[in-house]
Order: C-alpha cells, then sequence, then structure tokens
C-alpha cells in the first residue's frame, strides 16, 4: 500500500510538472547513472543522458550502419594501422569553443592515459592521436584494429570541452551535444537545456530534457500513465500489457546487443578469498545450478532470451555450440564434491530494481537445490559501479548495453587489463586470441577466435551469463518520431510532442 500511494504521489507531482513546462520532454531511468563524465563512466543510463549531451565521432543507425555526426568522413589506411577523420565545421562545445582537431586529440589521449579512465580497454589499439591541422584527425594504430570505429560511436568517441578537464567534469560536463548541462539532484533528476549554438539546433524541439530515475517498475509505470513522464526506458516485463492496452501509450521494444550477466571476483582484493575463486568446478557448478528458461518465464515474461555467451544471436560471433536448456542440480552437487564442498556460502551483490531483486531471488533459490547458501546484498546501482572495481564482492551483477563489434562485448571484462573486469580474470591465451580477433577484418577468422575464447570461458567461468537484453520502452502516444535503438540510447533528433 506504501510502495501505491508513493507511487501516485510521485506520478501527480510529475504530472503538474509536465502541465507547467509546455516545452520540456520527461524521461524516466531504471537507474540513477554513475559519473557524467564519458571517460570514466561505466552505467548504461549514463549512456542515455550522454546521447543528448555529449556528441560521438560516429553514431549508428537502427539497423546498424555507422553515419557521421561530429566526424564528416573518415578513412582506414591500406594497412589498417591508420584512421583518419575529417571533422564537421561549425561545431561547438557548450563553453562556446570549437569542436576542431586539437580537442579531439585532447579527449582520446586522455581517455587513454586517465588513471581511472574505462575507455583504455576501447582503445588499446592506438598508438598515437595527431592533428595535422584544424579539421583532421590520424589515429596511428598499433595494430590494425576491426572494432575501433564501433568504439568511437560510444563512449570512447564522445567529446568534451579541453578546458573543463581539471574541473570535474563528472559533475559539470561540458560536452558537444545538442543539449547542455543544467543541474544535477542525485538520485532525483538531471537536468539538460537546449544548446543553441548546436550545429544541428533546428531538428532538436525540447528546451529542456528532465531524466528521473525511477528503480521501482511500478512507480515508473503509474507516472507514465498520469502523464509525468513522456519516455520511459525498460519496461518491466509484466507490465508491457497494461501499456499496450492503455489507448495514450505506445510499446517499443527492439531486440538488444548485450546481456545480462554476473562476475566472480577470482583476484581482486580480499574479498576474491571465497571457495568460488579457489576452484572453477566451483563456479561451473554455479553455471550448471541456474536455469535460464526459468528467468525467461517468471521475470521475463518471455522476452528475456536465455544467454550463455556475451553475443548476441545477430552478431556473426554467435557460437550455437555453447548454448544448452535446463539446469542440472545433481551435476553441480557432484562437482561440489569433487571439489572438496558440501555446500558453498557466497554473496551476490547487484542493483536494487524490481527486476534484478526478482532475477537474483530465483537464482538464490535455483542455487539452494544444487549446494549453494547464498546471500543477496541490493546496492543502490551508482553504488554497485563504485563497489565493482574496488573488489567489494563476491559475485556481482555485471550486465552491458551492447556494441555493434562483437569486441565491444567482450574485450574489457576477460582481457587481463579490460578496465570492466571487475573480477580480475586473467589468461595469457584468451589475451591473444581476443587481440588476433581484432587485428583482422576477416568475420570467419573473427569468429573462429572468439569460439576459442567462449571455449575456454566455459571452463574457467570467469562469469556466467543469463539472457539478452531487449529494450522494452513506454512512450506516450503523443510523442512523435520515437525509433527504438538496439544499442537502448534515447535519441531525440525530430522526436516533438503533438499539442506542445
Amino acid at each position: 500500500m506504501r510502495k501505491i500511494c508513493l507511487a501516485l504521489a510521485a506520478a501527480g507531482l510529475l504530472a503538474s510538472g509536465a502541465a507547467a513546462a509546455q516545452s520540456t520532454l520527461r524521461i524516466g531511468l531504471q537507474d540513477d547513472p554513475d559519473v557524467l563524465d564519458p571517460a570514466r563512466a561505466r552505467t548504461f543510463v549514463g549512456r542515455i543522458v550522454f546521447a543528448s549531451l555529449c556528441d560521438r565521432l560516429v553514431d549508428i543507425t537502427p539497423d546498424l550502419k555507422f553515419v557521421p555526426q561530429l566526424a564528416e568522413s573518415w578513412q582506414t589506411s591500406e594497412d589498417g594501422k591508420s584512421l583518419t577523420f575529417k571533422l564537421r565545421q561549425g561545431a561547438f562545445y557548450h563553453d562556446g569553443t570549437p569542436v576542431d582537431a586539437a580537442s579531439v586529440k585532447a579527449n582520446l589521449e586522455r581517455a587513454i592515459s586517465l588513471p581511472d579512465s574505462n575507455r583504455k580497454s576501447e582503445l588499446v589499439s592506438v598508438a598515437s592521436v595527431e592533428a595535422p591541422d584544424a579539421r583532421t584527425v590520424v589515429l596511428r594504430l598499433k595494430r590494425p584494429d576491426a572494432g575501433l570505429l564501433s568504439q568511437l560511436s560510444d563512449r570512447a568517441g564522445m567529446m568534451q570541452s579541453p578546458a573543463s578537464f581539471d574541473k570535474d567534469p563528472g559533475a559539470k560536463p561540458v560536452c558537444s551535444g545538442p543539449y547542455q548541462f543544467k543541474e544535477r539532484v542525485q538520485n532525483d533528476r538531471i537536468v539538460l537545456e537546449k544548446f543553441p549554438k548546436y550545429w544541428d539546433a533546428a531538428n532538436y524541439h525540447f528546451d529542456r530534457v528532465v531524466f528521473t530515475p525511477m528503480p521501482d517498475s511500478t512507480v515508473r509505470l503509474n507516472n507514465l500513465r498520469a502523464g509525468g513522464l513522456d519516455i520511459v526506458e525498460r519496461i518491466a516485463p509484466s507490465d508491457a500489457k497494461t501499456v499496450k492496452d492503455d489507448p495514450k501509450l505506445s510499446l517499443d521494444a527492439v531486440t538488444g546487443l548485450g546481456f545480462q550477466s554476473f562476475a566472480v571476483n577470482l583476484a581482486n582484493g580480499a574479498r576474491a578469498d571465497n571457495p568460488l575463486a579457489k576452484d572453477k568446478r566451483v563456479r561451473q557448478a554455479l553455471e550448471l545450478a541456474i536455469d535460464r528458461d526459468v528467468i525467461n518465464q517468471v521475470v521475463g515474461e518471455g522476452m528475456f532470451q536465455p544467454a550463455h555467451q556475451p553475443f548476441p544471436p545477430a552478431s556473426f560471433a554467435f557460437d550455437k555450440s555453447v548454448e544448452h536448456a535446463g539446469r542440472d542440480p545433481e551435476k553441480a552437487r557432484k562437482l561440489l564434491k569433487e571439489a572438496g564442498y558440501d555446500r558453498v556460502k557466497f554473496e551476490i551483490t547487484y542493483g536494487n530494481n524490481t527486476t534484478m531483486q526478482q532475477v537474483y531471488e530465483l537464482v538464490q533459490a535455483m542455487g539452494a537445490e544444487a549446494g549453494f547458501d547464498i546471500t543477496l546484498r541490493p546496492m543502490e546501482f551508482a553504488a554497485l559501479q563504485s563497489a565493482l572495481p574496488r573488489g567489494d564482492f563476491e559475485v556481482g551483477q555485471t550486465g552491458w548495453s551492447g556494441r555493434v563489434d562483437p569486441g565491444g562485448n567482450i574485450f574489457q571484462y576477460v582481457s587481463c587489463k579490460g578496465n570492466l573486469n571487475d573480477g580480475r580474470y586473467c589468461d595469457p591465451e584468451v589475451d591473444k586470441w581476443l587481440a588476433d580477433a581484432q587485428a583482422t577484418a576477416d568475420e570467419g577468422q573473427r569468429k573462429a577466435l572468439y569460439s576459442q575464447v567462449l571455449r575456454k570461458m566455459q571452463v574457467d567461468r570467469p562469469a556466467i551469463y543469463l539472457y539478452y537484453l531487449p529494450w522494452v520502452f513506454g512512450v506516450q502516444k503523443t510523442v512523435k518520431g520515437f525509433v527504438a535503438y538496439p544499442d537502448g540510447l534515447i535519441r531525440l533528433k525530430g522526436l516533438t510532442i503533438a499539442g506542445k
């Protein structure tokens, strides 16, 4: 009852706010983003905010083709070791300084060298960056990198004003997109205002965009239905029918590029001192305890396609041989016995929202039948993103929103120096296969190399994949021009609201 009252109260507040601000677009997020600095950020919801705040060198289309954004064109050298961009004229940062080659060079060098940058492993192939003139940027590569353009279509390619680098850009970002930062109240709202000097400002029709984190799916849905939100990301599967049946709303869904998973802390600090870290048979047993089909049916209502790998079925790197149905708790218990355990206790740390609570309660119950005593540790999502890299977990939620190129779905998670490799899994052979896969453009060769990695991961089990991420949006029917993209980002170009 208290949850319902809170939801209705919040809906009323937001609805009254919507009436007062006719040129404001309101977007409901499942989580509160972490730091608003593209070089250091980790969260998917942060990427949604960045899509309006920080332009990239290139963007993608709904059918995953690369298209110009801050770069008008690009060219790869014959030997694959140079990537040259020609920048757009008339693009500016939000402090009024031009987006020129020197500033792009500074951004890329910062992303590569910043101690806490999460883009390092995405740009690991870049040896140096040159700016021969104001509109030309040349990336010199250590080796050919088939996935680099894909990385530059996301946070690695997002540009901020270099003048803001020493002014805490994570708190007050000065970027290059159609909207500029106005204010942030942690766990309450992020407000952006239209940037009048944006090179394509005529195609952006709202004066203000407000992002509101609402981890409770019921609260998000009630605010959408009350009219206090215009767009809501990640509608809960159990709420999909409600949205479909509401004459004022539309349900927009697309198959995503990413996955939901969890990682085992193998070597990241004191909390790696646990049975899962010490014996791969225990990790193998945990994998056998989980039935993804049950998660899909009970929580996903058929929308959470089971996953056993980081590559979605649409990817050329997808390997059907690692997929399987069901679970085998008897074999799991046998593996635990072989490892010397009757039962194994451990803790799962995860982001505290409605869907993840349901998923991990199921994992807890299934694990109990296979010999695992699992404690659940829900945590505010931004706090989770701080806990994982410092090793404050035994098993931790590690979902990923996905990238166009398959290397972007695996390298930073399992390579020895991967910036999102929170469990510190490290295998030199795996690193070599990953590097070789990025160095060739031949899809057949790349698929074979990624399959070798997957087979090794089946044995080592540094991470356990649960399901592929669908992106399901609830949208007011008055919102015109909304398109759901496979990367899950909300692009505001061309969006209007009828009657506003």
